[in-house]
């Protein structure tokens, strides 16, 4: 029992700074480009408390981790968007979106550094490193390993071309009008879509290989 509860722990910072920091950008960004309505609504802060959607932060990652997933998943509470308050229609829409996954990006860089930071010995080159360094290296360096994953799983997977997904967000935002709004008329079926890809596995075969590839290059 106490080991499950120590790797939980392990779980539950990295996935909170990034389902919340990747609502947070979207918020931020729709600011900057002429949407307040995150801001007005108290949505743009790292209180996790005004994030967490019982479902996407607690429930689904709980599952996957219980199970053995090789991919944990999971979102925040999204972040409220008004795309007309938006200066640049369509392409700040895009822009708004493309936020998100981007800041998944940087925060797996970041660990990734942080990560190596972990191997280094900062008070004596032999390696006599003070006891509270060494009794915090490892934790650390494990959610940090957690953060690379996690970070880049929630990238890849919201960069799916599927609305209501980031990634078909940002489809919308650049293809010609018309397409657009063929595309808009099938957001209904994208979580049904997504949560099929889950079930039946098929994400992985999907999504596992580019993921991969972040890996190799952060790691």
């Amino acid at each position: 029992m106490n080991n499950m509860i120590a790797t939980a722990l392990l779980y539950v910072v990295p996935l909170l700074f990034a389902v919340i920091l990747h609502e947070v950008a979207h918020g931020w960004v729709a600011e900057k480009l002429g949407d307040p309505t995150a801001r007005l609504m108290g949505r743009i802060t790292l209180n996790p408390l005004v994030h967490i959607d019982p479902i996407g932060t607690i429930v689904l990652p709980g599952v996957l981790l219980l199970t053995g997933s090789h991919f944990l998943f999971g979102w925040a509470k999204p972040v409220p968007v008004n795309f007309q308050n938006l200066r640049g229609g369509r392409k700040d829409m895009a822009m708004v979106a493309l936020s998100g996954p981007l800041t998944n990006f940087l925060l797996a860089a970041i660990s990734s550094v942080i990560f190596r930071i972990t191997f280094f010995h900062f008070w004596d080159p032999g390696g006599a490193d003070p006891s509270w360094y060494v009794f915090l290296r490892e934790p650390v360096r494990q959610m940090a390993i957690i953060s690379v994953q996690f970070n880049l799983v929630l990238m890849v997977i919201n960069l799916l071309p599927i609305l209501p997904l980031d990634g078909g967000r940002i489809l919308v935002g650049i293809v010609p009008l018309r397409v657009a709004l063929a595309l808009q008329h099938l957001e209904r079926f994208g979580l049904l879509i997504v949560l099929l890809l889950i079930g039946t596995g098929l994400w992985s075969y999907i999504v596992g290989p580019v993921i991969s590839f972040f890996w190799r290059f952060l790691m």
